[in-house]
């Protein structure tokens, strides 16, 4: 006999477990909602993991010399999650990890009256200063280095630690969902309802609303239930990655004549302690269409053209092509804001954050949108059934773990560590 099928209501069915969808279901737990977050790969393996770990306030679009839609937009982002990160926001993030609580912004000619002049003003007052050369980091202390430098309120977090730490405050809530097993359907009301067959049993989940955060995915769910709106852009750009020998780690961005940053660094560790740099910027846009190869050829040739003194010897390079998902705007520009919009007729709400800074703004406008709705938190019923028939989800990869796999695991170095010790002391 075939087992009737197994009807779960939820409040929220979260789909997509980014930055975007672990957030909301952080917030949406909080305030009382039964929620579950579906995701098809590991969570945060999209563009989450990808990003830089950079959470600015929007100084990096004003090389114009003005500040910008984008810049007023997240202007009050860096406060707010370092709040969170003491666990006085509306996240808990105590146990997220932060690489850097500054960002430099350095340029190897003269910066131009203009903008200098603008970096003065009290309009960015608080938001910039100028480095005096005594406290500079160690990668720019060298003598050849003799352009202006400026530090940033912006902080840098390790999103491998925000991925783990927003799942742990919602333990039990993260499922994997294979899409060759489960189905959107749509009635005749515009009711969505998500059919997954398991081994063992057909589930039915249903939900006051389906949140869509699965970035580039966004539009193939749409699509899946008969819809085109709200439309979807791309933005496709090609990260490099450098294993090198540097012992300092770097935050900052380097300025050229346009009106975004020449080339970005961030650093990042693999689990066997090794340094990688990640280089974004104009060099990451620019490179979309090179091979591997001549991408690769250009990101040395810009280091050693804007940090001649490091030493790039038997320094090993990847590249990671990634299309970064945003809503539609006029002329292909760059949203100013996160997006959160209910599709007319039906149940489902579709979001894109645009930046790992604005993760809380969609938050926030998803919860402003179901109370706009009526969406009250109901009785939960028969969500255990979720646990019983469905694996937990878990943290995907970095991108440069996957680029430079160990030879052997963070365990193994250890030991091998404390093997030499004891050698040693013999």
């Amino acid at each position: 006999m075939i087992p009737s099928p197994v009807s779960i209501a939820l409040d929220l069915a979260i789909i997509g477990g980014g930055v975007a969808g672990l957030w909301l279901a952080n917030r949406a737990k909080s305030a009382g909602y039964s929620v579950a977050v579906f995701e098809s790969g590991g969570l945060g393996g999209g563009q989450t993991l990808a990003s830089q770990g950079m959470i600015h306030g929007g100084m990096k679009y004003t090389l114009a010399g003005a500040l910008s839609g984008a810049s007023e937009a997240i202007a009050e982002m860096p406060r707010h999650w370092r709040a969170c990160l003491c666990g006085e926001g509306d996240v808990d993030l105590q146990h997220t990890r932060i690489l850097s609580d500054h960002f430099f912004m350095w340029s190897g000619d003269d910066l131009g009256s203009k903008i200098t002049g603008f970096f003065a003003s009290k309009i960015t007052r608080g938001r910039i200063e100028p480095v005096n050369p005594n406290r500079r980091p160690p990668l720019l202390r060298h003598p050849l280095f003799t352009g202006s430098l400026y530090r940033l309120e912006d902080l840098v977090i390790d999103t491998p630690s925000l991925v783990n730490n927003l799942a742990n405050n919602i333990e039990g809530h993260c499922f994997c969902i294979d899409w060759s097993q489960a189905q959107l359907l749509k009635d005749a009301t515009g009711q969505l309802s998500l059919h997954i067959q398991t081994p063992q049993q057909s589930l039915v989940i249903q939900a006051q609303r389906f949140i869509f955060t699965a970035g580039k995915g966004n539009a193939e769910l749409l699509a899946q239930i008969g819809e085109q709106q709200p439309a979807m852009q791309l933005r496709p750009l090609q990260q490099v990655m450098v294993k090198n020998h540097h012992p300092f780690d770097f935050y900052g961005h380097c300025l050229g004549i346009g009106t975004t940053p020449r080339l970005t660094i961030s650093s990042h560790r693999l689990p066997d302690g090794e340094h990688v740099w990640y280089l974004g910027g104009s060099l990451a846009e620019e490179g979309v269409n090179m091979s591997a190869d001549e991408l690769i050829q250009k990101a040395e040739t810009e280091l050693r053209d804007l940090i001649p003194w490091i030493n790039l010897h038997n320094a090993e390079w990847a590249v990671l092509p990634i299309e970064r998902a945003e809503p539609l705007q006029p002329g292909f520009a760059r949203p100013d804001n996160a997006f959160m919009e209910k599709v007319p007729g039906t149940n489902v709400l579709v979001g894109w954050p645009t930046k790992l800074t604005l993760a809380p703004n969609l938050a926030n406008q998803a919860l402003e949108l179901l109370q706009g709705d009526g969406v009250a938190p109901q009785p939960a019923n028969n969500f255990n059934y979720l646990l019983d028939y469905l694996p937990y989800a878990e943290p995907d990869k970095t991108p440069w773990e996957k680029a430079f796999p160990p030879k052997i695991s963070a365990e193994e170095a250890m030991a091998l560590r404390f093997k030499e010790l004891d050698e040693n002391d013999e």
